[in-house]
């Protein structure tokens, strides 16, 4: 799995490119957590080039939200993800909790 942010005017962009399973999930938690800790609390994670998450992966995504929404800083939106990817969040309940966006300009631009 590789893992590249930008950081843009009002947010942070995170590509994520391979598989998000048990094996590289820690790494994204490390990952998302350094940019939180630098006070990045506005997160865009471009999810086009993810083929499959597992129930680690998800839990990262969402201890991510929780830290950003702390307080009202910010959130962290999800774009381009693929079917099976919102098959895999819908299954465990965890869409109302993001923002989804068809791509990464609509998600950038929602902050």
């Amino acid at each position: 799995m590789e893992i590249l942010s930008t950081a843009l005017k009002r947010c942070v962009l995170i590509n994520i490119n391979g598989r998000i399973d048990s094996e590289t999930a820690p790494h994204l938690q490390k990952a998302l957590n350094a940019l939180i800790d630098e006070g990045n609390y506005k997160l865009v994670l471009d999810l086009s080039k993810v083929d499959f998450i597992s129930s680690a992966g998800l839990w990262v995504l969402v201890n991510a939200q929780k830290k950003c929404k702390r307080f009202n800083r910010g959130e962290v939106v999800l774009a381009s993800i693929s079917q099976r990817i919102h098959d895999a969040l819908d299954l465990a309940g965890f869409i109302p909790y993001f923002k989804v966006f068809e791509d990464t300009a609509k998600a950038v631009g929602s902050f």
